[in-house]
């Protein structure tokens, strides 16, 4: 692309960014997702530092408001107004005595890609400007930590385990499929399928008013990942009563990677501002950093995420595949493995990489969400995890392929990794915001 190209296209981009924008926080796209998303915003600040320095610090703060006062930061704060009162009674986060009072959340999280996004924020800024930013976010930072490991990491094995799917941010992802089909699916949903009374669901939602309905989870799997949500809700989203009877739990590879290099953004945070980590902490951070190998299967020559139950890693290959890259705990020797899976042709190097599924996999839809489609921010994810291994040329021809992807078929949510077609909700806000952030690599 020529330098008016990227002009171009980076203009384009942050248009989408424009009308997507709510004042304070910015939607991932209009009319299919009204909320603010924590790791959406996180995506949305790294591209906005480019362009409005102030503007991608608010985006960070405004998820601060729905913090709750253990430390846990979900992964939705809801819209006031009675258009989405459904919503916010989905949830009930006023059920738990934690919840903030000001604003009606979700009552989980989602991957914590916060830190990551406030060092981003503070490279931009000068040393002064950027130690006072550092400043303002490092406690919310250390209590969300710290809630993740008192938490979500009863036994104290260094990986924190999620309670739904919709906390790893890969929705209907194979590993939890495989997990809620196994230990999960109440009575009245087994009838449901069996009598194929699932098309009433169509009735209640609302992303297959706005993407084609094959681009989304089934309706059984919806199902199930809501009666999984009210499991959560009776026990008021108290992490200690939903484990002493669930058998739905995950070690999720690809949060448990974005943890560990968050872990490392929040340590450089403390060092920059002189500010001392608790040390019970640190060590916890350690022990993530080690607990990461218990997720490798030698035979397999991967990584894998597992059930918190079995204690058995859950072998379908998806994008988590590659994740570890992005942690940065993984030896040389591995990431080369990793590297080479991600190079083979009929698995994750396809016309337009990288898909979320790989071809190979009996999974694999290149239509269905995050069961084939490729993403921009999971090929952004592996750009960085590249880099930090020294793969430069390979993060450079996947940096190229995915703006040359943006390029031919506008920001989608996602898209056809065989042909490159647009799928899902089009002016998505991550994908534009990650894009300037990959074009203003290149020009640099």
């Amino acid at each position: 692309m020529s330098d008016s190209q990227n002009k171009d296209l980076e203009k384009q981009l942050v248009e989408v960014l424009r009308q997507n924008d709510r004042g304070s926080w910015t939607v991932p796209a209009a009319d299919l997702y009204p909320h603010q998303w924590l790791w959406d915003s996180c995506f949305i600040a790294v591209g906005l530092r480019h362009i409005d320095i102030v503007r991608a610090q608010k985006e960070l703060t405004s998820l601060l408001r729905g913090q709750w006062s253990n430390g846990m930061l979900p992964n939705m704060i809801f819209v006031a107004g009675k258009e989405y009162s459904r919503d916010r009674e989905i949830w009930r986060s006023y059920l738990s005595p934690y919840s903030p009072n000001s604003v009606a959340t979700s009552g989980i999280t989602q991957p914590p890609m916060l830190a990551e996004a406030v060092m981003a924020v503070g490279e931009k800024l000068n040393k002064t400007e950027r130690r006072s930013w550092y400043r303002k976010m490092y406690q919310p930072l250390v209590r969300y930590h710290e809630w993740l490991y008192t938490e979500r990491d009863p036994h104290n094995e260094g990986l924190v385990i999620n309670l739904h799917p919709y906390e790893t941010g890969l929705d209907n992802s194979p590993p939890w499929i495989s997990e809620l089909r196994k230990h999960s699916m109440p009575w009245w949903l087994i009838g449901f399928e069996r009598l194929h009374l699932d098309g009433v669901v169509n009735m209640f939602r609302r992303d297959t008013r706005h993407v084609p309905p094959g681009q989304r989870m089934s309706n059984i799997e919806a199902l199930a990942y809501w009666a999984a949500l009210r499991r959560l809700r009776r026990k008021a989203y108290n992490s200690e009563a939903i484990l002493s009877r669930s058998l739905f739990a995950v070690q999720d590879l690809t949060f448990n990677s974005i943890l560990i290099r968050a872990n490392d953004c929040l340590s450089t945070i403390a060092a920059e501002i002189k500010a001392e980590l608790p040390e019970e902490l640190v060590t916890k951070f350690d022990n993530s950093r080690k607990a990461l190998d218990q997720l490798w299967d030698d035979q397999e020559g991967q990584y894998f995420s597992r059930s918190f139950v079995s204690h058995k890693l859950i072998e379908e290959e998806t994008i988590a595949t590659l994740m570890p890259l992005y942690s940065g705990a993984v030896t040389r020797e591995r990431a080369a493995r990793l590297v080479d899976i991600m190079k083979k042709r009929r698995r994750f190097s396809l016309s337009w990489p990288l898909p979320s599924v790989p071809l190979n996999s009996h999974h694999f839809d290149p239509y269905k969400y995050w069961q084939g489609p490729t993403w921009v921010n999971t090929n952004w994810l592996v750009i960085k995890g590249l880099e930090r291994y020294g793969y430069l040329e390979e993060a450079k021809a996947l940096k190229d392929r995915t703006i040359e992807l943006i390029e031919k078929s506008g920001p989608s949510e996602y898209f056809n990794p065989l042909s490159g077609e647009p799928e899902g909700a089009p002016n998505f806000s991550w994908t534009a915001a990650l894009t300037i952030d990959l074009l203003r690599q290149r020009n640099h």
